[in-house]
């Protein structure tokens, strides 16, 4: 697929006032709900403490802890084909509000949820019920933040677009390590564990409240207007019309999701913990260098976006993962022996691990508009609830063998990136991969 022609012959209109204030305000309420469902992750040392019994080996505890994170990613299909189908039909606006709702709810509830040692094996129960509503939320979240934003911008910039919001998204992991570095620098391990962990939870609640009240001031895309007054919405159930006519656009989608998770979970979610457990780095050392990272990423994902928008998606996704794959096993293999490069390889490899902004790109534009919203929510759900999900609970297992077990894993997702750089690279200008965003 070559974008670069179809983009060539779109006006080449750049980003007005209204859109910016389009992408900040997406952005920043995209921001806010991803802090409310990766806050977990964080304190998973903790919580494996709190909510699993004491006298089970530690790596039963972890492994079970992530497998509760992990089960926020199981859920998300299920949450993002009920939004997508509505939004598909009634509008991109309410559902991107209604997330918001869905995420900040359990999060305040998950603040307030008593440990194992006060109501015992309800404890882990209850974590893994509002675990599972998270993941409900963001499942409909991300898919409606790519498609809100690339129906609103100039059909020239639908990369960019896309590379700000999840640039954005990004920024909500950056607000999730900063209050988990507060907190380690405030609060003892003993405070944390007897109740100050409650804290970034209760303020994720409140971050919720903020993001659905920033909402109100967005209006619904011209694309889906347009398509309202015209009554040219989906005939048919859109998922339907998804399964039966668009299975390369979907095949597509779910190998570039598949890249963009195992990059954020294993370079972004998975490694400060790593870090401290396999080679000692101390809690807020680890937090510091992880922030570093996600700033980097932050940047690399609108780089991406620009870059996505010039040359198309082959040739940023062929040289992309071929960067990303380098970088993050010098990182994690110089880990084995020289903590002393922590920052500037950890930095260096969040910037390549920016590659993940260009995949929206490529799945804004894998589904006519009618049934766009259904067909990449789910490709994106299911990859990442498969990938995604199941990644902690693998790593888990293989870094009790290997202290390369990240870059190992990561490798593998960085020649599925490459693979499908070179398929776009050959498939050209050949219909099936690149409907009209507009």
């Amino acid at each position: 697929m070559t974008q670069t022609a179809s983009a060539a012959a779109a006006p080449a209109r750049k980003l007005n006032r209204n859109d910016c204030k389009t992408l900040g305000l997406a952005s920043l309420g995209g921001a806010l709900e991803f802090y409310d469902f990766i806050i977990y992750v964080f304190f998973a040392l903790v919580l494996g403490k709190l909510f699993f019994p004491h006298d089970i080996p530690g790596w039963l505890r972890q492994l079970q802890v992530f497998g509760i994170f992990a089960a926020g990613y199981l859920a998300r299909p299920l949450g993002g084909i009920i939004m997508a189908h509505f939004g598909d039909l009634f509008g991109r606006k309410r559902m991107f509000t209604l997330s918001i709702v869905l995420m900040a709810l359990p999060t305040l509830a998950m603040g307030l949820l008593p440990t194992y040692q006060s109501i015992g094996i309800w404890a882990p129960v209850l974590l893994l019920l509002l675990r599972v509503l998270q993941g409900a939320a963001i499942g409909g979240e991300v898919p409606g933040a790519w498609v809100f934003v690339a129906e609103h911008a100039p059909p020239s910039r639908t990369g960019l677009a896309c590379g700000i919001i999840t640039s954005g998204l990004t920024i909500g992991i950056l607000f999730g390590s900063l209050i988990a570095m507060a907190m380690n620098l405030l609060f003892t391990p003993q405070q944390l564990e007897s109740g100050a962990w409650r804290i970034p939870f209760l303020i994720g609640g409140v971050f919720g409240l903020v993001a659905m009240y920033l909402r109100r001031w967005l209006h619904e895309t011209p694309v889906f207007s347009e398509m309202q007054a015209c009554k040219a919405l989906s005939a048919e159930l859109p998922l339907k019309a998804v399964l039966r006519g668009h299975r390369l656009g979907m095949a597509v989608s779910m190998a570039a999701t598949a890249m963009l998770s195992v990059t954020i979970v294993v370079v972004i979610l998975m490694t400060p913990t790593f870090l401290q457990k396999q080679f000692g780095v101390p809690p807020v050392e680890a937090l510091f260098a992880n922030s570093l990272a996600i700033v980097a990423l932050s940047v690399g994902c609108i780089v991406a976006g620009l870059a996505v928008d010039r040359f198309g998606g082959g040739p940023v996704f062929t040289a992309g993962s071929l960067l990303l794959g380098v970088s993050s096993w010098c990182f994690y293999q110089t880990m084995g022996h020289d903590v002393s490069w922590l920052h500037p390889l950890y930095t260096l490899t969040g910037f390549f691990a920016g590659i993940v902004g260009a995949v929206p790109f490529l799945m804004v534009r894998a589904f006519p508009a009618p049934i766009r919203f259904s067909g990449l929510s789910f490709s994106y759900n299911v990859a990442y609830a498969v990938v995604g999900g199941f990644t902690p609970v693998l790593l888990s297992l293989w870094m009790e063998v290997s202290s390369l077990a990240l870059a190992g894993y990561l490798m593998i997702f960085c020649l599925v990136g490459l693979a499908m750089g070179v398929f776009l690279l050959a498939w050209g200008n050949r219909p099936g991969l690149s409907h009209p965003v507009h």
